[in-house]
């Protein structure tokens, strides 16, 4: 199975549950007229995308009716889709790693697949000819190491790692002087996902930010956050909680193959309006790709 069968078949409750408030909405068309617009945002709205970005969309959908004549049921469909897709084309997807070596920081709340996505990224690079090293400088979860280094494994990349409990940034230091006596050309960083004590987590992400910038000031660095596509309007709140504490430079989605609430992923790009890089699928190595807009769209609509 291709990625994209992969991805549709992931997204298939998502696509249920947005296509069936579309239907809804459709199947009383009668014209283009701003009761259609009222409950087209009502179904938005409803389908986990957000109040404040369905409202963004049914604005712009607005507009664009207008501008174009706009008096077809299926153009006006095509209309909300390439509004969508726009949203989300908020920045490039590439990952940004123009120096040897450059840094990966991976920060998010535990339990959404920060690990398992670490794996699956490493994995990807390393398919495409680079040398990758893995930092394990999440020492205070019990197994964290552990998990981390099961995936590594997988992935064919090294590992390094200290005791639990020990500094992570003195885990980052080590893994930095490991990346260039390798000459690696990327280091993961693995970080504690710990949002319920917020001051802790911002001052061991500062004193990791301290290492990277002291030892590698010229290196390219992405900060990448993974969400948990099951979570919903939870999702939005750990953007926030965490773009208060580090530079996001991406968001990684992961189980959305499961979840009705994939919608959320438009609301989140919209109010933050940073890239979404990656998106997983499933358990497998493999199951990791670099977003597309037009395909998550086409996905779930």
């Amino acid at each position: 199975m291709g990625f994209f069968d992969k991805l549709k078949q992931g997204l298939e409750k998502t696509k249920e549950n947005i296509n069936e408030k579309m239907k809804n909405v459709f199947s009383s068309f009668r014209k283009v007229d701003e009761e259609l617009l009222e409950k087209l945002e009502e179904a938005l709205i409803m389908s986990d995308i957000g109040m404040d970005t369905s409202m963004t969309i049914i604005e712009k959908l607005r507009e664009k009716i207008k501008k174009e004549n706009i008096q077809d049921g299926e153009q006006v469909k095509i209309a909300l889709k390439n509004i969508m897709k726009e949203i989300l084309e908020v920045d490039t997807t590439e990952l940004h790693l123009e120096t040897c070596p450059s840094i990966i920081l991976v920060v998010g709340v535990n339990g959404v697949g920060k690990t398992t996505s670490i794996g699956k990224i490493a994995n990807q690079l390393r398919k495409q000819g680079k040398k990758v090293v893995v930092a394990a400088a999440d020492t205070f979860r019990a197994a964290a190491v552990e998990q981390l280094e099961i995936w590594t494994k997988r992935a064919s990349v090294d590992i390094v790692k200290k005791e639990e409990g020990a500094d992570p940034a003195s885990v980052i230091f080590d893994a930095i002087a490991y990346t260039k006596k390798q000459n690696a050309d990327v280091l993961i960083c693995d970080t504690a996902g710990r949002l319920h004590n917020k001051q802790h987590l911002m001052e061991e992400l500062s004193k990791i930010n301290k290492v990277i910038d002291k030892e590698l000031p010229q290196a390219s660095k992405e900060t990448l956050l993974v969400i948990d596509g099951t979570t919903g309007q939870n999702a939005v709140m750990q953007v926030k909680a965490f773009k208060e504490t580090v530079n996001i430079t991406g968001l990684v989605l992961t189980k959305l193959d499961g979840t009705a609430k994939g919608g959320v992923v438009i609301g989140i790009v919209n109010e933050n309006k940073i890239p979404v890089k990656f998106i997983g699928v499933g358990e497998q190595l493999d199951d990791m790709q670099t977003f597309s807009a037009d395909e998550f769209i086409q996905a779930i609509i």
